[in-house]
């Protein structure tokens, strides 16, 4: 974990977002806090990771995303070598998608 954004703000922000029980209140919530602008880099930094660990090119993800070859490359970094906060969530969400599957 990256110290430097541990924070007692941070913190609070965090265990508002773990308050959050659909979609429809992540776009309420996220809207009220972020710009338009904040909202479409973070989703678009998610895409690109999905994208990299489907094995996709760095062109075939600017082309579909939108992102910069910076961006491809700073996402591909956080893969390599971050916090594993991308594993973590794929493999949360892969694994519930399998649940949903067999019911």
């Amino acid at each position: 974990m990256n110290k430097k954004i541990k924070t007692e703000a941070v913190d609070h922000l965090f265990e508002a977002v773990l308050t959050l029980k659909s979609i429809d209140e992540c776009y309420s919530f996220f809207e009220d806090v972020c710009t338009v602008n904040e909202l479409l880099s973070f989703s678009q930094r998610y895409e690109v990771a999905k994208m990299l660990r489907d094995k996709k090119t760095y062109l075939e993800i600017a082309e579909k995303t939108g992102a910069s070859t910076a961006t491809i490359s700073r996402v591909n970094r956080s893969l390599n070598y971050g916090s594993d906060g991308y594993d973590m969530v794929f493999a949360r969400l892969k694994k519930a998608e399998e649940t949903k599957e067999e019911a």
